[in-house]
């Protein structure tokens, strides 16, 4: 089977159709984006380097782009976002950039590169939009992301149905992410997750925001045939059971996994050639060369 014929994770048209009911509605909570956004303006805080040209890549809502335009030194910043739409510049496919080579000093996507179903050839392209020594920060939904909605739904329609369908988009975990920015090109890969615990009254109110924020069920071996009341009820009951505090709410996980990487440039560090170490780690721990190890 070729690269071509491996068949896509989400279904792109239900996808774009769940985007543009969120867009009608004004993109759901805002909480996450918030949070994100300003973790965005801490980072880059936190880099000397100035950037001019930004890129705004598909972040929903409009925070992450105020953020790049607060950025001191930043002259120009790009908004492009997954539909046409009020504040966009472009709309934009992550996965087929319209941009030159070398075209942005700064490239940052948000709670969007999840739903790629060609993550490793988005962050290529992203690579080559970069001039040297730019700076590609994103932030995606990965790990446990809603770990316990997928169970509750796995455990209900075991019981009722006496099978399962996919209903919960798979996350990619964070040493998986890590490689792919190696796979892409990029300089001095960094990941980090941040974990976030929201508390709803009931599973209901969790779908609720998902839906909002146009990340209802798009994975393209999903069941086409209408969600059973019976299963729905028996999934709430479950997650309450699984996952309620004593208040009665219940849990809901979003790991925001960060990635970082550079677009290469001669003045930039390198990692030292093995063997180019000058001072033996058995000075280093003040023992004799060979001794035996401490028990544990």
């Amino acid at each position: 089977m070729t690269i071509s014929e491996v068949p896509a994770l989400v279904d792109r048209r239900a996808l774009q159709l769940a985007r543009a009911r969120s867009l009608r509605g004004g993109e759901g909570p805002d909480f996450l984006r918030r949070r994100v956004a300003e973790d965005v303006a801490d980072r880059l805080a936190a880099t000397l380097r100035p950037f001019t040209e930004a890129l705004d890549l598909v972040s929903p809502g409009g925070e992450t782009a105020a953020a790049l335009a607060a950025r001191p030194g930043v002259t120009r910043v790009v908004r492009a976002a997954a539909l046409a739409g009020p504040g966009a510049d472009l709309a934009c496919d992550p996965e087929a950039l319209p941009f030159a080579p070398e075209s942005f000093d700064l490239i940052v996507s948000t709670l969007a590169l999840q739903f790629a179903n060609d993550l490793p050839g988005a962050l290529a392209q992203c690579r080559r939009a970069l001039r040297p020594d730019g700076l590609m920060l994103a932030a995606l939904l990965g790990g446990d992301t809603l770990t316990e909605l997928r169970q509750a739904f796995a455990a209900a329609e075991g019981e009722v149905e006496g099978g399962l369908s996919p209903r919960v988009l798979p996350f990619a975990d964070v040493r998986a992410l890590g490689g792919l920015l190696q796979r892409a090109g990029f300089a001095l890969p960094v990941t980090d997750v941040d974990r976030v615990t929201v508390r709803y009254p009931h599973a209901l109110a969790l779908m609720a925001d998902l839906r909002a924020w146009g990340a209802t069920n798009a994975l393209a071996e999903r069941r086409r045939t209408p969600l059973r009341r019976a299963t729905l009820g028996r999934m709430i009951e479950i997650y309450g059971e699984r996952f309620g505090d004593p208040d009665g709410r219940v849990r809901a996980t979003f790991d925001i996994v960060w990635l970082s990487g550079w677009a290469p440039h001669p003045d930039q560090q390198k990692p030292l050639r093995p063997g180019s170490a000058r001072t033996r780690l058995a000075d280093a721990l003040g023992v004799p060369e060979g001794a035996p190890k401490r028990p544990g």
